[in-house]
């Protein structure tokens, strides 16, 4: 009988986990460019991070594990600036699943540059919300709010709202830290920017495009390909108008980082006049990938 509980103790304890943590995190550090470094202290570092990502409970959500959100972190570390802190460059990605169909879809692929931590072998990885002061985590729980709120804004309007607005706070948090990546003076393109695009209501169309594209677009491709893809050609509109507002902005870089490929995929087998369409906003807001987007055009027609 006791060993009857036992079993049925773990096996709860078990379940509980597995239906808990909202992420299905890979993570990758590399630290080739270090030379003469101590590479088990890496493996190390790797096994504590994804540890600190998959097993931390981030939402009030219950998750199953088919739903638990699939992204990767690599990290590239490139200098050893003491013997436990580390400059290089951390990139993340998100991974979305398509309604009824085998396809997934990258939502956020974004390098961060400024990435600068400590890091002691062994030492527990620790994220207080209110008053971190550990770099290493408060870049950590900065993404994985940001991967939950881009997830969630893909699947209802401005869903992700709670999460963006945790990130915020770690942000804010984090204005007195001696490291780059967290203020608005520092560069455009980095953490500050990244949530101030995302929050700034003057630039909400993004975040309307986000759910269009995904939720009415290519959710249902697999049932209605013409409505969806319409509805993508539609979403772009909104991207337009961020771009008319500011043609700068760092949200729409980040977008075409992660959609530049797929936006060529969805539109080689369109109709002439939805490709003239999609072609000439593609050209006007993301000029930098026009020879790639050619490739719609010299595709066969519908």
């Amino acid at each position: 009988m006791k060993y009857i509980s036992l079993a049925i103790l773990t096996f709860l304890v078990f379940t509980a986990n597995s239906f808990a943590q909202e992420l299905r995190c890979n993570v990758t550090v590399s630290a080739q460019r270090i030379q003469g470094a101590n590479q088990n202290l890496f493996q190390t570092m790797q096994s504590d991070i994804y540890e600190f990502m998959n097993n931390r409970k981030w939402t009030d959500h219950i998750y199953s594990y088919d739903e638990k959100l699939r992204c990767n972190i690599m990290i590239l570390l490139e200098e050893q600036l003491s013997a436990d802190e580390f400059r290089g460059t951390i990139q993340v990605q998100l991974i979305r699943p398509v309604f009824d169909s085998s396809y997934e879809t990258t939502i956020l692929n974004i390098k961060d540059n400024d990435f600068r931590c400590r890091y002691v072998e062994f030492q527990p990885l620790e994220f207080n919300e209110t008053s971190n002061r550990e770099n290493l985590t408060n870049i950590l729980a900065f993404y994985a709010y940001v991967i939950l709120g881009y997830s969630y804004d893909s699947f209802s309007l401005e869903g992700g709202t709670p999460y963006f607005e945790k990130a915020q706070a770690i942000v804010n948090n984090s204005q007195n830290l001696p490291v780059k990546g967290w203020k608005s003076f520092e560069s455009e393109r980095n953490r500050y920017w990244l949530l101030e695009n995302i929050m700034n209501k003057s630039y909400s169309d993004f975040r309307r495009c986000m759910y269009n594209y995904h939720r009415n677009g290519l959710d249902l491709m697999s049932q209605r390909a013409e409505e969806g893809r319409a509805n993508i050609a539609e979403s772009l509109r909104d991207l337009q108008k961020v771009f008319r507002k500011r043609p700068s902005t760092y949200i729409l870089q980040m977008f075409f980082d992660a959609k530049s490929d797929e936006l060529v995929n969805v539109f080689t087998k369109s109709y002439p006049d939805e490709k003239a369409r999609v072609l000439s906003i593609l050209n006007e807001i993301d000029p930098s990938n026009g020879n790639k987007y050619t490739r719609i055009s010299e595709q066969e027609d519908m």
